[in-house]
């Protein structure tokens, strides 16, 4: 057992932050032991590592990024989704059937996300089993967690990133059977890119792994409104976009997590509470792909599950702490024009970020008894904290800081070293 001293923050509800300055967090065997303001008589003796004046607070979960697209932020900001798919996204990807090429691209985007402070990851990886297996290898070396996706497509997109069903079945289950362990840091998760790309078999396949397996599973869903068009014409006989997904068993029969959701509504967003699926908001790339704004004060009111994602490339920056700080202001745009929709507050949008995203990978993202300890020191001494209250001081360094202040970086228990190049 160990204990850490610093002043800790975090949201066991939505509504309000947990302060406890110096206070002291016991951990044991990778897990939160409990949370004190003052030392009890039972861990008199037990060794305490205090780090001062400083913030101690849970790490940032990412739950929608691709990683083969890594090298292309920031490159073609300017198109919709439809062309920056065919254009720029489609052929970088197609780059990943060389595994050296995979590894050398790899090893950076793990390694930025460690900088960020980013300890848990939904990643899609590319159509290329090899390189695949690379990426969640790396995941492993650095000790960080993450749900990596083999991605699933076989129409509507170059022949060079299309498989058969059946070879996609295959790599998925030689995937599976070497990373699904349990208590791993780092599993599988199924993939179909998207409706428009997989057929209905392709589809189906991956509801029947998801389920034989009972693995979770991954995709987007009404991210553009061209996009939802060409679903209705592709799957005639589904309501919506959301239960074309699941007339496959890819829409919380097993646990699920779409992206963007900016256009979901109706009886699609009642199908999503009902099977309780989650939300990956994804601000930045929303706005690049001029997508729009996902209305994620009306999931939290339906008790719809929301996690923050950087979506790389389609949006422009890995970090977390920024995504936090995008949703607010799109929900401030939300309320610009509708009062009846109030903009997210600090804690709430701080929640979202930490321990309603970590739901997902388990007891993660929350300085509460039982949970993983995922967590941040941040030394915040840069930021001239002088006479600031401790939620100040964090409200700053979300806002006005960057990876340079974030001094320690842990997971379940581990330190986590800068991964290497």
């Amino acid at each position: 057992m160990k204990i850490y001293k610093a002043h800790i923050l975090f949201t066991k509800v939505k509504d309000k932050f947990e302060i406890i300055e110096n206070g002291y967090i016991a951990v044991e065997n990778g897990r939160i032991e409990g949370v004190y303001a003052h030392l009890p008589g039972h861990l008199k003796g037990v060794e305490i590592v205090d780090f001062g004046d400083k913030l101690l607070i849970p790490a940032m979960n990412d739950m929608h990024v691709h990683a083969p697209q890594y090298r292309n932020q920031g490159i073609a900001m300017d198109l919709e989704l439809l062309p920056w798919l065919d254009n720029y996204t489609f052929p970088e990807e197609s780059k990943y059937c060389d595994t050296k090429y995979a590894e050398r691209m790899y090893r950076r985007f793990v390694r930025d996300l460690w900088r960020f402070g980013t300890m848990r990851t939904v990643a899609f990886a590319t159509i290329h089993k090899e390189s695949t297996r690379i990426l969640m290898n790396l995941f492993k070396e650095a000790g960080m967690g993450a749900l990596v996706g083999k991605v699933d497509m076989n129409r509507n997109c170059p022949e060079s990133l299309a498989q058969s069903v059946q070879e996609a079945v295959k790599d998925n289950e030689e995937l599976i059977q070497e990373f699904n362990q349990q208590d791993s840091l780092v599993k599988p998760i199924i993939t179909p890119r998207f409706v428009p790309s997989c057929t209905p078999q392709m589809l189906s396949e991956c509801g029947r792994l998801a389920k034989e397996y009972n693995l979770p599973v991954q995709s987007h869903l009404s991210e553009n409104v061209g996009e939802i068009a060409w679903v209705k014409d592709l799957e005639p006989e589904s309501r919506s976009y959301g239960d074309a997904y699941n007339r496959y068993g890819l829409f919380g029969q097993t646990p699920t997590i779409m992206a963007h959701c900016v256009w979901t509504k109706g009886s699609e967003l009642e199908l999503m509470k009902k099977n309780g699926v989650m939300v990956a908001h994804c601000p930045t790339s929303n706005f690049n792909l001029s997508s729009g704004m996902a209305p994620i004060r009306s999931f939290l009111d339906e008790g719809i599950s929301v996690g923050l994602g950087s979506d790389i490339s389609g949006g422009h920056d890995l970090s977390i702490f920024r995504m936090l700080v995008y949703a607010i202001q799109v929900s401030k745009m939300h309320y610009c024009t509708n009062k009846n929709m109030p903009f997210l507050s600090l804690s709430e949008a701080f929640w979202i970020a930490t321990k309603s995203a970590g739901a997902f990978f388990g007891k993660v993202g929350s300085f509460e008894q039982g949970y993983d300890f995922d967590a941040l020191l941040i030394d915040d001494k840069e930021l001239n904290h002088d006479n600031y209250s401790l939620l100040h001081r964090l409200e700053r360094y979300i806002y006005l800081g960057d990876d340079r202040q974030i001094q320690h970086r842990f997971c379940r228990g581990i330190e986590i070293n800068e991964p290497q190049l």
